[in-house]
């Protein structure tokens, strides 16, 4: 802390007030009639680096202030007219400048209907999804991450090539835990996003679990004002589900606050078929068991954002943010009814579950920003970070068996309460610097220290006389205790047609588990070694070639390390793993850009202890226990293929497809299993822009994956169907959406177990198909972005 200290009062020190000039006038057209949210900027003659903006009001006026005595360049834009330019010196304390804009020769509707367009570009560690304008941003983010290329939304489940990605806003985490994540994107209005970035080979800036970065990046603001937007959703699927929420920003030339609230009420269906081959010592089947489950889950959720801005001066920004979830209701009901049939097929016994959970719980994540920039262009940013996490559930499990002879017939009962709680601590420090116009540097160092402390109790219940005992051995308390210290360096190099990146991080890591009644011990120290390297060469004018490589490590959820159970029905068991290892992956890839217009490339990823949730049928008692596993070793190679054209003025199409192979070896079930699938991935998503003003606009997509291997387990195909349409009303300060998803109905799939003396199967009918009618209504200084961001660390997307 003194360290600190010292380093705070040695940035503070190049704060200093001193004499500032301003810039005032109006702009006008050629009729002198005054203009209004016309953005006026002042940028640096020496570099054109933009210094201030402001937006003209009703009036026609502006004001900038802050300058110093020099020369800079004035600009103002806006939509209809030539873009005004010129010099001018500030040699008093106040200057004034009248701006007279001349209409624009420019065809607009050319110029709208490149706007209504997504573009899509391929950089050598990245995919660059540009979305402003179009028809997708008129949806949820998740909506749009549906669309954009090489990103898989499946049940709440979002993933890149098999893998799960860290979500960031404006280059910051998400604050929240990994399904919450899906909660906060799906709750929130699109309207303000610019491009998704698909970053597959983050650099050592990021944490080295940040095997797949998305970054949805926002606009960003020049001008001052107040700006609001207001939004609600009405969906319907199975039961219908309402959203509506409110954002707010407010921008001087020392202050920006962002305010951002949302409410969720859904209730959501889920239907299964699950058959189970019980086997006897000689593998042949000793029972039949049938299920059919129906899963409800209702919900209602509110989220809060809130960003502050306050800018020191030109050089110093100290920001605070803080993200708010809170869960008040959380109802999860499974019904279900299994038939046990033995090897003839004849009938054994039924049996009914009724299985209820309640959940509260909240999520609370501040983070407090220093950034001091330098007058060599270099930056110097410190961060600390707070995450409280309570989580509490509920559950109620009641069974009814049935047999021939109805004499046999009972009725088990039983609850469990479940606790869990979780501080995460992070500071940061991160140093910017360009040593040359061709070649920059940045550094920094990071620690985080997390703390969960969870247990559980159970109760059987008599259910003749009502009566709770206490259950001992399905009762336990687990306390876990982490620590993470890191350190990086990151460079980057241009020079004629080549480009070169590289960067180290270095992690430390202390692990220690323990579950009291148990007794069971897990320690971990170890320290890990992650290079990141990118290699471009512009063979040509037309032809980029590239590769590139990158270590990391996805370190297992809080939540797979609680060794709690959680029963779907007395024989089906959901439970956690003390005592899984980080999983370590190698991907190397190597590919070609042509005309910046196709892609084509080849990766080749090298996975060890990769983490699945995988089925294990216990024969003997049968009983089938879902727990996080090890699995040992796998590969995962294929060749991809971007491209995006042009089929008319008003119709853009990406198309994306990836043909892979997944193996997967690992010592189970008292042997050695292999597998390998053959699969493909393609996505084909269409644009359109309607009517003379281009203020009807829509996106078709289909998203097309085969049958695929993931953690043994072999998952069907599917073909993911949607369509969004969007029309602007009053002004553009409207706009009215209409959206379906999964049109054809081909999202539903089963996932089959296999080897040795597993042998089952779960189909999965969820509630993906719906009709979505949204509305959205712009108010205030309309021109004017936002500061809006939501921030995260790695920690908090390991909660559940």
């Amino acid at each position: 802390m003194k360290y600190l200290a010292n380093i705070l009062f040695y940035l503070l020190s190049f704060y200093a007030i001193g004499q500032e000039a301003t810039i005032t006038g109006q702009v006008v057209d050629q009729n002198n009639q005054p203009l209004s949210f016309v953005n006026v900027i002042v940028t640096d003659a020496s570099d054109n680096s933009i210094v201030k903006g402001a937006s003209t009001d009703e009036s026609g006026k502006y004001i900038i202030t802050g300058l110093n005595f020099k020369t800079y360049i004035l600009q103002a834009t806006f939509l209809g007219f030539e873009s005004y330019s010129e010099n001018i010196t500030i040699a008093n304390t106040t200057s004034v400048k009248n701006i007279i804009l001349k209409d624009s020769t420019e065809n607009l509707e050319e110029v709208v209907v490149t706007a209504n367009k997504p573009t899509l570009k391929k950089e050598v560690d990245r995919l660059v999804f540009n979305v402003a304008n179009t028809s997708l941003v008129e949806g949820t983010m998740l909506d749009v991450l549906r669309s954009t290329p090489g990103v898989l939304v499946l049940g709440g489940n979002i993933s890149v090539k098999n893998s799960t990605p860290t979500v960031f806003i404006n280059g910051r985490k998400v604050q929240l835990s990994a399904s919450e994540v899906t909660q906060l994107l799906e709750n929130s209005s699109a309207n303000s996003i610019q491009k998704v970035e698909v970053i597959t080979n983050p650099s050592a800036r990021y944490d080295a679990e940040s095997g797949v970065v998305l970054d949805i990046v926002m606009t960003k603001n020049l001008i001052t004002g107040y700006r609001g937007n207001v939004f609600s959703n009405y969906t319907q699927g199975v039961f219908p589900r309402y959203n509506a929420g409110i954002n707010q920003f407010y921008k001087t030339n020392k202050v920006n606050i962002n305010l951002n609230y949302n409410y969720n009420q859904s209730k959501i269906n889920r239907d299964n078929i699950n058959e189970i081959n019980y086997l006897d010592n000689n593998n042949s089947i000793s029972e039949n068991w049938y299920s059919t489950l129906n899963r409800n889950t209702t919900s209602k959720t509110h989220n809060a954002n809130l960003n502050f801005d306050y800018f020191l001066s030109e050089r110093n920004t100290l920001s605070l943010t803080s993200n708010f979830l809170y869960l008040p209701y959380f109802d999860y009901l499974t019904r279900g009814n299994t038939t046990v049939n033995d090897l003839q097929g004849t009938n054994n016994y039924n049996f009914n579950v009724n299985n209820n959970s309640s959940d509260d719980k909240y999520n609370l994540g501040v983070d407090l920003d220093f950034v001091q920039k330098f007058k060599n262009e270099s930056s110097l940013a410190i961060n600390v970070h707070m995450t409280k996490y309570d989580y509490e559930r509920h559950q109620q499990v009641e069974s009814q068996y049935y047999f021939v002879n109805s004499n046999s017939n009972f009725d088990t009962a039983f609850t469990t309460d479940n606790n869990q709680t979780t501080d995460i601590i992070t500071s940061q420090i991160d140093y910017n610097t360009a040593l040359s116009d061709n070649f920059s540097l940045s550094t920094g160092i990071k620690t985080s220290v997390i703390n969960t402390d969870s247990d559980i109790s159970q109760f059987d219940i008599d259910p003749n006389t009502g009566n709770t005992s206490f259950n001992n051995q399905n009762s336990d308390t687990y306390h876990y205790d982490e620590s993470i210290f890191a350190a990086y360096l990151d460079y980057q190099i241009d020079w004629e047609k080549w480009s070169f990146s590289g960067g180290l991080r270095v992690e430390q890591t202390d692990i220690e588990g323990q579950s009291i009644s148990t007794n069971g011990l897990n320690d971990q120290d170890y320290l890990e070694w992650f290079p990141t390297l990118n290699l471009s060469w512009q063979t040509s004018e037309n032809i980029n070639l590239y590769t590139n490589y990158k270590r990391s490590i996805n370190r297992p959820d809080y939540q797979d390390l609680n060794p709690f159970n959680f029963f779907l029905n007395d024989n089906t068991i959901a439970t956690g793993n003390p005592f899984l290892q980080p999983t370590f992956t190698n991907k190397f890839v190597l590919g070609t850009s042509i005309k910046s217009r196709y892609t084509f490339e080849f990766y080749y990823k090298d996975i060890s202890d990769q983490i699945h949730e995988i089925p294990i049928q216990d024969n003997t008692n049968n009983i089938l226990i879902y727990q996080p596993t090890n699995i040992g070793k796998a590969t995962d190679f294929g060749l991809d293929f971007i491209t995006y054209f042009d089929v008319s003025n008003s119709w853009s199409v990406y198309f994306v497809t990836s043909f892979y192979n997944i193996q997967e070896e690992a010592f189970l079930d008292n042997q050695i299993v292999k597998q390998d699938q053959w699969s493909n991935y393609s996505v084909l998503s269409n644009d359109f822009s309607f009517l003379k003003d281009k203020s009807l606009s829509a996106n078709f997509t289909v998203i097309y994956t085969s049958k695929n291997l993931q953690g043994f387990q072999t998952v069907d195909g599917r073909l993911i169907s949607d369509l969004s349409i969007s029309k602007k009303l009053f002004k553009d300060k409207a706009t009215l959406s209409l959206a379906f998803a999964d049109l054809f109905n081909k999202q539903d799939f089963t996932v089959r177990t296999k080897y040795g003396r597993q042998d089952n199967y779960n189909f999965h009918n969820q509630d993906n198909r719906y009709v979505k009618l949204g509305f959205s209504y712009k108010f205030g200084n309309t021109s004017l972005q936002t500061n809006e961001r939501t921030k995260d660390k790695k920690e908090r997307d390991r909660l559940e």
